[in-house]
């Protein structure tokens, strides 16, 4: 087990735990929300499937646990004294911010059994008060939307510790006599190239073949418009992956998807694994008649 990428998520009701831990659980993390703290330690010694891909745990606790603040600290210095060192990730947002989120999501507040909202909100700031303190991060959601969150957690708290580049791109080739894709992001029509459905021996072979390949791509205006869609790809794929899209699809469409939108889309996805993104390819038409 790495006992460098253990985290707990603490912080105000309302304050962004729960986005928080999503970041966290799509970048490759084991999470747990709500876990009771006595079963920490138990769970850090369970043996868990595929361990070798999961790239550290989080774990959401909070007074939601009746005895979170009077078990939590001996628990955590046992584990600190094990050699398990815990990052704390506190989480807060301003008085007012906390009751509009409330009265927006008409959750009820953990306290709210002990009186009002407002009062609930004071007696859980007083309580989670000493983790504050305690914490190796306090990240203030004030003026943040969830969008805005998923930036913070990638760029303070991940670093250089794992890839911030969590969106998954798909790229799809298809052939718009089949239909145009409902989930695509992004889509382009390469029908302006070659068609090597014209060649008497490309005709029954497909994109992924090297003599169909070398057809399309050696037709010269393939360079100049890859050069054009890389540079375009090459400036939104950042700025999607800022925005905290966790996919994105990008559509390349011939006539039949057999033979053009398979030979691009694998240089497309050549360059994209360049750029360090998680990235697959499909060829939804490439087999069909």
């Amino acid at each position: 087990m790495d006992k460098s990428n253990i985290y707990i998520i603490t912080g105000l009701s309302g304050a962004g735990k729960s986005t928080t831990l999503a970041v966290f659980e799509d970048a490759g993390f084991y999470c747990v929300d709500n876990l009771p703290v006595a079963l920490l330690p138990k769970i850090l010694k369970t043996p868990v499937e595929n361990r070798k891909n999961i790239k550290g745990f989080a774990f959401v606790m909070d007074l939601r646990e009746k005895d979170f603040v009077t078990k939590a600290p001996v628990i955590f210095n046992t584990l600190k004294n094990r050699g398990i060192l815990l990052k704390i990730i506190f989480l807060e947002a301003a008085f007012d911010v906390l009751i509009k989120r409330f009265s927006q999501t008409r959750r009820q507040h953990p306290l709210i059994y002990r009186s009002n909202l407002y009062k609930s909100i004071h007696e859980e700031i007083k309580q989670l008060s000493p983790f504050k303190l305690i914490s190796d991060k306090i990240i203030d959601t004030t003026k943040s939307n969830v969008h805005q969150l998923k930036t913070i957690i990638k760029n303070s708290i991940f670093k250089k510790d794992i890839s911030t580049k969590l969106m998954y791109i798909y790229i799809l080739s298809v052939g718009f006599k089949y239909g145009i894709p409902p989930d695509a992001d992004l889509i382009i029509d390469v029908r302006f190239l070659a068609n090597p459905y014209f060649v008497p021996e490309l005709k029954d072979l497909n994109g992924e073949n090297r003599s169909v390949s070398d057809y399309v791509l050696n037709d010269k205006n393939a360079t100049v418009f890859l050069q054009k869609y890389f540079n375009l790809i090459d400036f939104l794929i950042p700025l999607y992956n800022k925005e905290g899209k966790s996919y994105l699809t990008i559509a390349i469409g011939c006539t039949g998807g057999k033979h053009r939108s398979v030979a691009i889309s694998t240089k497309v996805l050549n360059h994209i694994v360049q750029l360090d993104y998680l990235v697959s390819v499909t060829h939804r038409d490439m087999k069909k008649q």
